[in-house]
């Protein structure tokens, strides 16, 4: 008789509550998927006498959860504590040693110590599965290391964290400045408790170095990830946009160019019409373009207990079939280290600005632009008051970098009253 699959679950959160209720409820199913009996030996939180809504008396308790990781009992180490480094990191590094597979929603973790930690495991002869770790319950991963794995991918692209998403379609459907959405949202606990990581494109931009990891053969590099929140973003841009046509979305790119691996995170234009455009609320969604199979959209719930617990299940599900990959694919001594390409790739740009109402201030901006090699493809006031000049621009295609160099020529001309807002068009 085959011997039953046994869990040391460490993190009691939504995520952790979430798997817990899927193993009791659906025992028989999964043993029948699987071959095996899929069970849980023992649990650790920071809270042990907290009333979690599920039964956990028949679980051992753990205080530390590398001792979880080191016990006997224990196959495989799921780790749903969070954080890049600490107590998740160090009880990793225990299971991994122990001989112990690791499952994971941890994408800060892999994000900044992926490398290693897949170095680790695959010296181990273990694996490390975190299908749970981008995009909540869309099988992302499973799609690209595996379905997409005959193909070249080109690029890959997606709106990768539900809270941003979130506030930037209720200002869209409201018409609430970002602010009073941004108040909301964090009234109804979207937010982490540092909501930088959400508003400021972190954890999404986590997800991205990850996803780029698999798709390019590439070390993990969120260090090198062009990263922009959604804070400057305003009523009138979202209005604007909306006028052209277009959606503002917190927009995740990686592809591989003749200049390095680019990897970018932030707001960008994309078309109302298109699948992005229409996404609404907390979803999620990836796209991704093989050589081969051309374009895969990929959408769904980005996170809660039973999306991304189900993403858990399902890695652990694949451990017990006896299934086992590369952390990220391939081997990781496999990986390279791509050089940075930064704004590599053309397109058209979103330009705000505020200027000065006197006689030849649009001129100067104009002729910046034009000393940068940067043209302008449609131009309007809106708005205007008796001092300041409320202007748009659209661009013709050109590169970021390009455009940053203008800007700051722009802030010298004396006519441009605070920070000007770019926003990439992207092409989707």
């Amino acid at each position: 008789m085959t011997e039953p699959l046994r869990l040391g679950i460490a993190g009691l959160g939504t995520v952790g509550v979430g798997l817990v209720r899927i193993i009791r409820r659906q025992a028989a199913l999964l043993e029948a998927r699987t071959g095996r009996r899929i069970t849980i030996s023992a649990i650790s939180a920071r809270t042990r006498d907290k009333d979690r809504g599920v039964p956990l008396s028949d679980y051992a308790w753990e205080d530390d959860p590398v001792a979880l990781a080191r016990r006997d009992d224990v196959d495989i180490f799921v780790e749903l504590m969070g954080g890049a480094d600490g107590p998740a990191k160090a009880a990793t590094e225990a299971a991994l040693k122990s001989g112990k597979d690791v499952v994971t929603a941890n994408k800060a973790m892999l994000a900044v110590n992926g490398q290693a930690l897949a170095e680790l495991a695959e010296a181990q002869g273990r694996v490390i599965r975190f299908e749970a770790a981008v995009a909540g319950g869309i099988p992302v991963i499973k799609a690209l290391t595996e379905g997409l794995a005959g193909n070249e991918i080109k690029r890959v692209m997606g709106v990768m964290n539900g809270t941003c998403n979130y506030i930037l379609t209720r200002m869209q459907s409201a018409g609430l400045p970002y602010d009073v959405v941004f108040e909301e949202a964090n009234q109804l606990g979207y937010l982490e408790a540092d909501p930088e990581l959400d508003v400021g494109g972190i954890d999404a931009g986590h997800k991205l170095s990850l996803l780029a990891s698999i798709a390019f053969g590439t070390r993990v590099a969120f260090s090198d990830m062009e990263l922009e929140g959604i804070g400057r973003i305003t009523i009138e841009d979202i209005k604007q946009a909306a006028d052209m046509g277009y959606r503002i979305k917190l927009l995740g790119v990686s592809r591989m160019t003749g200049r390095g691996l680019e990897q970018r995170m932030s707001p960008c234009l994309v078309p109302a019409s298109s699948a992005l455009g229409q996404l609404e609320g907390g979803t999620n969604m990836v796209v991704l373009e093989g050589d081969a199979v051309g374009q895969i959209v990929l959408r769904g719930a980005g996170a809660g207990e039973g999306p991304t617990a189900s993403a858990v299940i399902a890695d652990i599900c694949d451990i017990a079939r006896g299934f086992r990959l590369p952390v990220f694919g391939r081997p990781a001594s496999s990986l390279t280290d791509a050089t940075a390409a930064v704004s590599a790739t053309p397109a058209a740009f979103y330009l705000r600005m505020a200027l000065q109402d006197k006689p030849g201030a649009l001129a100067k901006v104009a002729t910046v632009l034009g000393e940068a090699g940067i043209s302008i493809n449609r131009m309007r006031q809106y708005d205007h008051d008796e001092t300041l000049a409320p202007v748009l621009i659209v661009t013709h295609r050109c590169v970021r970098a390009d455009l940053d160099r203008a800007i700051t020529a722009m802030m010298k001309t004396g006519v441009v009253e605070g920070d000007p807002v770019a926003l990439r068009i992207e092409e989707v």
